[in-house]
């Protein structure tokens, strides 16, 4: 019986001392791994270099395509126009006081993409430092949602805006020659003009909501 023990005593030791050796040997392997480096969120999407630039500069850049794109669809519109009332105003010199509303119309195209820039800019409210943690508090949440809508908003006025100086330039401009040759077809381009005109009113009142 005690060589019986005895034997279970030493087994029980040498099970202990290869527990103990499977141990060390797990710690030190587990050292000799090297850690998982975390990628950025660069390099997993491109979503966080949108999100690394500063929701004030989405603001301006916003503010700026209103402005600017309006100012080129206004633009375009009068030089159709304009063109085509001095072309006309030769054969029917009558035109060219008449026609002064086209120009009118292509000229509201700016003054929508000024007021939303006055608008807009007035809208924005500047902070000392604005930094971007892994975890966002609520308030660089919001100035980044902001930021974003003040680019759409811009972006909406600004095409819109682009597009309605086109179509009344050249409907203003088959307007100025068409009263040339027949003077009661004015009144009927001008209905057509001022449709064409109520769609940069649509990107406005969008913008604003």
């Amino acid at each position: 019986e005690e060589k019986h023990h005895e034997e279970k005593h030493h087994e029980e030791k040498h099970h202990e001392e290869e527990k103990e050796h499977h141990r060390a040997s797990s710690a030190i392997e587990s050292k000799k791994e090297p850690k998982a480096v975390e990628r950025s969120c660069v390099e997993t999407s491109y979503l966080c270099v949108f999100e690394a630039i500063s929701p004030y500069m989405w603001s301006y850049m916003g503010i700026a395509l209103a402005l600017g794109v309006s100012v080129i669809g206004a633009a375009w519109g009068i030089f159709l126009t304009g063109s085509s009332i001095v072309g006309g105003g030769i054969k029917a010199p009558r035109i060219s006081s008449k026609n002064l509303v086209s120009i009118i119309f292509c000229e509201a195209v700016a003054i929508y993409g000024v007021i939303m820039a006055i608008i807009m800019a007035n809208k924005i409210e500047g902070s000392l430092q604005f930094s971007i943690s892994s975890s966002l508090e609520s308030w660089q949440a919001q100035t980044m949602v902001a930021g974003w809508c003040m680019f759409c908003v811009g972006l909406s006025v600004g095409f819109s805006n682009l597009f309605c100086g086109i179509c009344v330039g050249v409907s203003g401009s088959g307007c100025a020659l068409a009263d040339a040759q027949r003077p009661e077809m004015f009144v009927k381009m001008l209905i057509v003009e001022i449709f064409g005109s109520a769609l940069g009113l649509f990107g406005v009142i969008v913008g604003i909501i």
